[in-house]
């Protein structure tokens, strides 16, 4: 939601220019999705060590080169199936970690409720790829996107909260499951529709 909202804003003030400069250039796209995960994984280890400022600013330059890469890819013409692959699976990754990070806080009491978020991603995620098996292309990205409540900015959000907030981590998970959830489903649903509005007998 906010990705769609802010989208032009956010290329043009904070990627476009890094994107366009010659030093930033010579770092390939899938360089930089590998500066995302290799950030996004050491989150993980930031808060196994109880160090909530490192591990936000890691999430942040993680979610920056996330971005960055997918701006390079098209300035420079580098788009590419495998690059987008290694971009899915490099966001599933870091937020993979995230999760266990956030679940080794405290584990016996986060271990639960990291598990839903767990299970409400992967829910979320298989609705995203099944969806874009099927779906047609429209978006400017090499797959076909399909945006919903809970997309990567809602997503960071939350889990900076986590970081910071730890004695309403629970709130905070139960709150992201059930976003996370009824994004999938929504996700789900749209495509139902619209498979009903172009193929009215399968209705």
């Amino acid at each position: 939601m906010l990705d769609a909202r802010f989208k032009i804003v956010y290329q043009q003030y904070f990627l476009h220019h890094i994107a366009m400069n010659p030093v930033t250039q010579k770092l390939s796209p899938n360089h930089a999705t590998f500066l995302s995960l290799l950030t996004g994984i050491s989150i993980l280890p930031a808060l196994y060590f109880s160090q909530p400022l490192l591990a936000t600013i890691l999430l942040l330059l993680s979610g920056y080169l996330d971005t960055l890469d997918g701006a390079l890819a098209r300035l420079t013409g580098q788009t590419s199936p495998l690059g987008t692959v290694y971009d899915i699976m490099s966001d599933r990754a870091v937020e993979c970690c995230i999760v266990l990070g956030l679940f080794s806080v405290d584990p016996a009491g986060r271990g639960v409720w990291a598990l839903c978020m767990l299970c409400s991603m992967l829910i979320c995620i298989t609705s995203f790829l099944v969806v874009g098996i099927f779906a047609q292309n429209q978006s400017a990205k090499s797959f076909h996107y399909s945006p919903g409540l809970m997309e990567r900015a809602e997503a960071f959000i939350f889990f900076a909260l986590m970081i910071w907030l730890t004695d309403h981590f629970i709130p905070l998970a139960v709150l992201f499951s059930l976003l996370v959830s009824w994004t999938g489903w929504k996700r789900i649903r749209e495509f139902k529709l619209d498979q009903r509005r172009t193929l009215p007998e399968l209705s």
